[in-house]
């Protein structure tokens, strides 16, 4: 599993250009232990290692809740790589001897402490953050807080010379680090990967595109370019004298697209948060006569629990929902019928792999080749149709 040396890698390079990088050094923040030892295991087969590659570090908690970043041993001169999902919740901590679940903020300082206990002793630290940190508070539409452009600016104050997010929700906002490395990386590949693998009897000449809104129509148009595939799009119409959990209610879907009678349906989203929206376009194309429907999702969080999902798969409205594991998932996600999950822990090997030398990720960001390759050898051992 872990023996596949990356394309395009010289035997030996390794050894001839050591001298030339910084030590790789890879920090799995609290939470992400299980993903961050599959990418060491992969670096470790890479480059014949025997040593690990992650760093021994934690972040202990005192009583009240107020804690500290510590390594245990020296990064100077290293190229760090600092993972970390500031969406698990999975995590907890003792505070006033209540149990209390990490939440994104908890874990965003826990993040900068680790940056801090550094102490600028590195050579290069590099934010690998899959999910962005404030993502959707993006823009101020209003006298509104504009919190993912301080945090970018805050992590680049702190000496932080790359990040690296996936399907970020409004990729713009790297403008306000203009002159620091962001890297907005989307999972294509991975997820018709792990569609054509999972899903039977796939013909592409009776498969539809959808984006839920206009605001994913980039990610949706991408996909409908490299299977060429027909694309159709909802309009959200929404009620903005209304807000309700922080956002304005949606009040209809409107389809502007070809017709989707008889045909498979692909959904493709950044993230399902409480899974409403997906349910609600999953209802209006059942209404139009739509076959199997399956969503693209880079992030499931399903903040609202999994009954409706369990409904809306027993309805017959959703028939699977792929989902990265770039973020938390509970055990019961994991384990409904309805869950596919594309492990991501590979690619994001290839990525620190690659940065760590000082070479170019266009290849591993721009997989259109890769993907009609795939395609065509699918369709070769009849796969798909």
């Amino acid at each position: 599993m872990f023996g596949d040396r990356p394309p395009g890698l010289r035997k030996g390079r390794y050894n001839s250009m050591k001298d030339l990088f910084g030590d790789l050094s890879v920090i799995g923040m609290k939470g992400c232990e299980e993903f961050t030892a599959q990418v060491n295991n992969y670096l470790k087969s890479w480059r014949g290692s025997t040593e690990t590659f992650i760093v021994d570090c934690e972040c202990p908690r005192f009583g009240s809740g107020e804690a500290k970043g510590l390594l245990h041993e020296s990064l100077r001169g290293h190229d760090v790589y600092i993972i970390s999902d500031v969406f698990n919740y999975g995590v907890t901590y003792k505070m006033y001897g209540q149990t209390v679940p990490m939440s994104p903020d908890d874990h965003f300082a826990d993040l900068k402490r680790i940056i801090g206990a550094i102490g600028g002793k590195a050579r290069r630290i590099n934010v690998i953050m899959p999910m962005l940190y404030e993502g959707r508070q993006h823009k101020r539409s209003s006298r509104e807080s504009l919190d993912c452009a301080y945090a970018l600016q805050e992590l680049v104050s702190m000496g932080v010379t790359n990040i690296i997010t996936f399907d970020a929700h409004d990729p713009r906002v790297q403008n306000a680090i203009p002159l620091h490395g962001f890297e907005n990386v989307r999972c294509t590949y991975q997820m018709i990967k792990a569609f054509i693998n999972t899903v039977d009897d796939i013909d592409l000449d009776n498969l539809t595109i959808v984006s839920p809104d206009e605001g994913g129509m980039g990610r949706a148009m991408y996909y409908s370019s490299v299977l060429k595939l027909d694309l159709g799009m909802f309009y959200k119409r929404r009620n903005y004298a209304v807000i309700i959990n922080g956002r304005n209610p949606i009040e209809a879907h409107e389809y502007l697209g070809k017709s989707v009678e008889g045909k498979d349906v692909i959904i493709v989203d950044d993230m399902i948060s409480s899974g409403d929206s997906v349910i609600e376009v999953a209802e209006k194309l059942k209404e139009r006569g739509a076959k199997r429907i399956f969503t693209f999702a880079t992030f499931g969080l399903f903040c609202n629990g999994l009954e409706n999902m369990d409904k809306a798969y027993e309805k017959g409205l959703i028939t699977k929902i792929f989902t990265t594991n770039l973020n938390y998932r509970s055990e019961e996600v994991r384990n409904r019928p309805w869950y596919g999950e594309v492990n991501m822990t590979k690619f994001v090997s290839l990525i620190i792999d690659t940065l760590n030398y000082d070479e170019s990720l266009s290849g591993l960001l721009s997989p259109a080749a890769k993907i009609h390759t795939f395609v065509e050898n699918a369709k070769a051992q009849g796969k798909i149709k």
